[in-house]
């Protein structure tokens, strides 16, 4: 496709529609740690983020000390739950087989998750080996700072110029606009807000679509606009 090196995939909340199943549990734990937080507050305040920086986060505000063992414990019932229940956004395996330019995903998610996540919804194959974790690179890698997706595009052998990230969170976004990125938004996840959409583009989302079916023709439109490569 001409104008475009590389699609870069973030997972949970575009390939995956796990943000949601992670609000509901990282929600009930801090409701009993005294933070009474609902799901829906939990994806719109913190998608993207990964679990301990949302702890940082909380304990920053509300001056609540939070035990490091949460950590552990919303890792293992997450995983359990991810594993049982997770299932592929509506229409990505169409969208991916009408995609033809290399591919790859970048996520906060660690690489164990990843694997539990793209299995259970039979999309491992679709991008292994290709299938890169900003928890993997080191201490404090991960988006909004723009490190996993430079990573991606030099294991792709990419110019960063030449992709398109697909995203659904503000900090995603942030991520790829950081790293000289184009990026197409994506509302169509549970998780998903009214107000999601606009973010998206205050953030420097090019454009957003809430349907998978609408992706590889918003894909090659974007990849055709030659003064923003």
């Amino acid at each position: 496709m001409d104008g475009l090196d590389l699609i870069i995939f973030d997972c949970d909340g575009v390939l995956v529609d796990s943000e949601i199943i992670a609000a509901e549990v990282e929600a009930r734990i801090l409701t009993e740690a005294g933070y009474p937080v609902e799901a829906g507050e939990m994806a719109e305040r913190f998608a993207g983020l990964t679990w301990k920086d949302i702890l940082l986060t909380v304990e920053r505000e509300a001056s609540i000390p939070l035990q490091a063992t949460l950590l552990e414990k919303s890792e293992k019932l997450l995983d359990e739950k991810l594993a049982k229940s997770v299932k592929a956004i509506e229409g990505v395996a169409t969208a991916l087989r009408q995609l033809d330019a290399p591919r790859c995903i970048c996520s906060n998610s660690s690489t164990k998750r990843l694997e539990i996540m793209l299995k259970r919804t039979q999309l491992w194959d679709s991008f292994a080996p290709n299938i890169y974790s900003a928890k993997s690179l080191g201490e404090n890698r991960t988006k909004p700072k723009p490190d996993i997706f430079l990573h991606g595009a030099e294991q792709m052998k990419a110019d960063p110029a030449r992709v398109i990230v697909i995203e659904d969170s503000v900090h995603g976004v942030t991520a790829a606009q950081a790293a000289g990125m184009r990026v197409i938004g994506f509302t169509g996840a549970s998780h998903a807000y009214p107000a999601l959409a606009g973010r998206l583009m205050d953030a420097g989302a090019q454009t957003v679509v809430s349907r998978m079916a609408d992706l590889p023709a918003t894909v090659k439109a974007l990849a055709g606009w030659s003064e923003l490569i």
